[in-house]
This record gives structure tokens, C-alpha cells and sequence, in this order.
């Protein structure tokens, strides 16, 4: 049963590791050329034909089609790509032609990471394992200790007359008292419960980190990419001088270009849609939740919140009138200023069509559900009223970590989620960090469980399968206990004197089998239980 266990997580592994083709067909400039996955390097210009599997991480070049991307996000309709678009290796090429350049391969593509976080969780010790690690470490001792007890107290009783059935029973006893129950108790269930959370879209770094987000009571969700779909567009634009706007919009493009942020991606849009030349900018540097700087043609360029304009002297109070009433309709503002102009974006991003069925599945499971965001109040507060929960606005990351460090000074199991790059240090913070699959490295990198289909509801599918997993680890424990508890007299013989039953030690090893079977066989209803 356990040689199946392993077997079954085998299985889901190697189908993983299935979709990633053998070879790639490498653009050179003497022709298409077939090349093992392996020897293909970082920047490489790759050919897909229609129906077949992309092969590594990349952005497409040149091209147009539809991508099924259902083995990563569970999405069921192909996702559209064209130039500029990013792909993952091994979802699989609909009826357009694509030419991706590489951009992730080897070890640090997205599917290699999914199977080591895999292996790895299976692999991992949850801090349960501790109790039944102590727990046989004082069983082991008692056993031997029992069995020695019970041929003495036999040939004191019976004299050497009963030496075959006093070494029998003392050999029964030590059989019959093998921890491999309690040893399979914990690794069973983790393996198969990290494996049945592949299927989902949930993957589990550690066994401890299953463990805890199962005892949670209090999530804290970021807004942008979370909550939110993460693709906001620039609806509002104002700028004083009110002719400067196209300059100013240009300038803040080229400053935001290298920043991942959502905010930031919206803003490249908008100057992209309107046709406009974005410059390349230097001296960058970014504050995590605030905002950005740089130099763009010579002229300092700021990009942010409105404090952090304040905070670098500028004064935004002429845009005040042409931004009334924004905010109530949910828009973000983002500011932008450089030596001739002042100007502020409005940005809207849309919630999740799933953002209201994640919040209710999270409180009916008994969490309560905190969004902790860096966006203006009465925007955030909009979103925390049509989902009903609580909210602190205007959060720098201090201020995440802030909030998170308060919940646990009251004794709070705390989940972070989040998927920025501002939200790595909260994740790391939370005693459970989870990332959107669709979020930045670094957020992925912070966490402890990431939802590869980039769907909150996942996060309710890790808890309820946490929880089950414990639940079910516990019960093996139990048994495994109860079972020794009543085999070991049994086995020493002690139903003898009244009924003459003395189990043989063929016997006890075929009892034994059956605890480790059944201990087994419970950890793999977990492959089936509905989540």
C-alpha cells in the first residue's frame, strides 16, 4: 500500500514532467533546427507549431494564437497570444504559429519548479511528525523492555517447561509492537495530501506549512493581482498644463517600463495605446509601495503615490478640482511629475468574477478576512463594502508587516496573500505565506503555498485539505496507538490463563501488517475527498 502511495505521487510527477516536449525547434539563420530541450540557452529564438507543446518559459516574437493553459490555471478556454505576451513550457500551442524567444529554462522554468516544490513537500516534515517522533522514541524502549518482561514472568511462573511459549510470546510481542504504523502515520498522508493539492492548483512548499495553514484563523489579502484581476487600465487622465498631458504620460511610462507592478503595467498601456514614444530611462530606483524615480532625457521624473511626490517636494494641489469624485467610483490614483508637469492617472482594476465567492467560502470555513492595500481609502474601502470585509488603506509594507505582527501578539494564526513584489516581506512575515501564481518571483519565492491558477478560491481548497490532512493523520496516530495498546497484552499472553488463546508469532506479523495497511489505506482516501 505505501509502495502504491508512492507510486500514485510518482505518477502525478512524471505526467508533469510529460508535458514538457524532448526537443525544440531552434531559428537559426540557416533554418529551423531540432535541439534537445536541455541545449536550449536563455534568449533563444524558439518555433511552435500549431498543436504542439511549448517548450520553455518565453515571450512571444512574432505570432498569434490561443494557448491551452489548463494544466497550470485549471482555465478551461485558451488563452489568446500575441507579440510581447509570455508563455509557459509545456501548455500546449492552438492553430497559430509562435515564435518565443527563452526567456526561463532548465531548473528555473515554471514546471521544474512546480514538480521541486512537489517533491520537496512530500519529502518535508510537518511539526506533528515531532509528536510521533517522540512518541516512539519512548515506545521503542517500553516494547523491548515488555518483551524481555514477559519471558521472564512466563519461565517464573511456569519454570522451563514453558520456555518455547514464553520465547514465543516475547517474540510476538516485539513483533506485534512495530512502530511502522506510527512511523506512516505522518508521510503517508502529507504525500498523497500534497499530490491530491497538485490536482488543484495548490502547491504546498513544506508539511509544515500544510499543517499550519490548516489551524489559520485570520487571512490578510492584498488588493492588486489578489483581489483584484490585475490588469488595471488607465481610465482617467489630468495634467497641469492640461497640454503637457501626452509628455508627462510618455515620461512615467518610461520610468515605470521595468517595474512589475500592475499600476505601473497599466500606465505603459496607456502610453503605448495612444501611439507615444517611450524614451529609455535611467537611474531608476524604487520604493516597494510608494512609488519610483528616474531620469528620462535628462529631466528627473517622478512616479507614485501622492505622498511620495509630496515627500520629494511637489506639491500636487492643482489637479485637486479635476480629481474630485474619482476615488468614489473605485479608481487608484497614481501621480507623475517631472520638470515642466504634474499630472495623476486614474486607474481602475477590475475585482475577480470569483473575488465574492472566495471571501464567503473563507468565512464560512471561520476565517476572518482582513485586505491590508496601499490604495487611497475610500477606493479600498469601495472594495471592502461589496465583499464585506475589513480593510486598512494606505498600507506601506511596514505597515503590512505592522498589521500581521499584531494579529499574532493576539495569539492569530495568520495566512498573508499576496503577489507583488511589496508583498515579500509580509509573506515572509505571516506564519503562512501565500502567493498568486500569477505574481512575481519574489512574492512566489517568499511564500510557503502558491495557487498556481491564480484563483483566491484556491485558498479554500488548501484549507479545507489542510485540515482534512490533519484530521486524518491524528486518526492514524490513534489507531496506531489503540491497536499496540491492545495487541501487546494480547500478544504476552495475557487471555492464556482464562481462555488458552496465545497468539503465534506468524500471527502478530500478519496483526502487524494490517495496522500499517490500514494506516495506509486511510492517508489515500485523501486522494478522493472533495475539495
Amino acid at each position: 500500500m505505501l509502495f502504491r502511495s508512492r507510486r500514485q505521487t510518482a505518477d502525478a510527477i512524471r505526467h508533469l514532467l510529460g508535458l514538457r516536449p524532448s526537443v525544440a525547434l531552434l531559428v537559426g539563420p540557416s533554418g529551423d533546427e531540432a535541439v534537445r530541450i536541455d541545449h536550449v540557452r536563455t534568449g533563444a529564438i524558439l518555433r511552435v507549431r500549431p498543436g504542439e507543446r511549448i517548450p520553455v518559459d518565453g515571450q512571444v516574437v512574432d505570432g498569434r494564437s490561443a494557448v491551452d493553459e489548463s494544466m497550470l490555471t485549471g482555465e478551461a478556454h485558451p488563452v489568446p497570444k500575441e507579440p510581447g505576451a509570455r508563455v509557459t513550457g509545456g501548455t500546449l500551442n492552438g492553430s497559430g504559429a509562435l515564435l518565443v524567444r527563452a526567456t526561463t529554462v532548465g531548473p528555473d522554468s515554471t514546471l521544474a519548479q512546480i514538480v521541486r516544490l512537489m517533491r520537496d513537500a512530500q519529502g518535508s516534515r510537518p511539526p506533528i511528525q515531532e509528536l510521533s517522533d517522540s512518541v516512539s522514541a519512548v515506545f521503542v524502549p517500553t516494547i523491548i523492555a515488555t518483551s524481555l518482561a514477559t519471558t521472564l514472568v512466563w519461565i517464573a511462573v511456569g519454570g522451563l517447561a514453558v520456555l518455547v511459549p514464553a520465547l514465543s510470546a516475547g517474540v510476538a510481542v516485539l513483533i506485534i509492537a512495530c512502530p511502522c504504523a506510527m512511523g506512516l502515520a505522518v508521510p503517508t498522508a502529507i504525500m498523497v495530501a500534497s499530490g491530491r493539492g497538485s490536482l488543484a492548483g495548490v502547491l504546498f512548499k513544506s508539511g509544515e506549512a500544510l499543517q499550519r495553514i490548516g489551524e489559520a484563523d485570520v487571512v490578510i489579502l492584498d488588493k492588486t493581482g489578489t483581489l483584484t484581476e490585475g490588469r488595471p487600465s488607465v481610465v482617467h487622465l489630468a495634467a497641469s498644463p492640461p497640454a503637457s498631458v501626452d509628455a508627462i504620460l510618455a515620461a512615467a511610462a518610461a520610468v515605470e517600463r521595468a517595474s512589475e507592478h500592475p499600476l505601473a503595467a497599466a500606465i505603459v498601456r496607456a502610453a503605448e495605446a495612444r501611439g507615444l514614444q517611450i524614451r529609455p530611462a535611467s537611474e531608476v530606483v524604487s520604493r516597494a509601495g510608494s512609488g519610483v524615480t528616474g531620469r528620462v532625457e535628462g529631466r528627473r521624473v517622478l512616479v507614485g503615490s501622492r505622498p511620495w511626490l509630496e515627500e520629494h517636494g511637489v506639491l500636487p494641489h492643482d489637479l485637486d478640482d479635476a480629481t474630485r469624485g474619482w476615488t468614489d467610483t473605485g479608481v487608484s490614483l497614481v501621480y507623475a511629475a517631472d520638470d515642466r508637469a504634474i499630472a495623476v492617472f486614474g486607474v481602475a482594476d477590475p475585482l475577480r468574477s470569483s473575488a465574492g465567492q472566495a471571501v464567503a467560502e473563507l468565512g464560512t470555513l471561520g476565517l476572518q478576512v482582513v485586505m491590508v492595500t496601499g490604495d487611497r481609502r475610500a477606493s479600498a474601502e469601495r472594495v471592502a463594502q461589496q465583499l464585506g470585509i475589513r480593510v486598512v488603506s494606505e498600507a506601506l509594507p511596514a505597515t503590512k508587516l505592522e498589521v500581521i505582527a499584531r494579529y499574532q501578539r493576539e495569539g492569530h494564526v495568520v495566512v498573508m496573500v499576496g503577489d507583488g513584489l511589496n508583498d515579500g516581506p509580509a509573506l515572509s512575515q505571516a506564519d503562512v505565506g501565500v502567493a498568486m501564481g500569477s505574481g512575481t518571483d519574489v512574492a512566489l519565492d517568499a511564500a510557503d503555498v502558491a495557487l498556481m491558477r491564480g484563483d483566491l478560491r484556491g485558498l479554500a481548497v488548501a484549507v479545507r485539505l489542510a485540515r482534512r490532512t490533519v484530521r486524518v493523520i491524528k486518526q492514524n496516530l490513534f489507531w496506531a496507538f489503540v491497536y499496540n495498546v491492545i495487541g501487546v497484552p494480547i500478544a504476552a499472553g495475557v487471555l492464556y490463563p482464562r481462555y488458552g488463546l496465545l497468539l503465534s508469532p506468524v500471527l502478530a506479523s500478519a496483526a502487524m501488517a494490517f495496522s500499517s495497511v490500514s494506516v495506509v489505506t486511510n492517508s489515500l482516501r485523501l486522494r478522493h475527498t472533495a475539495l
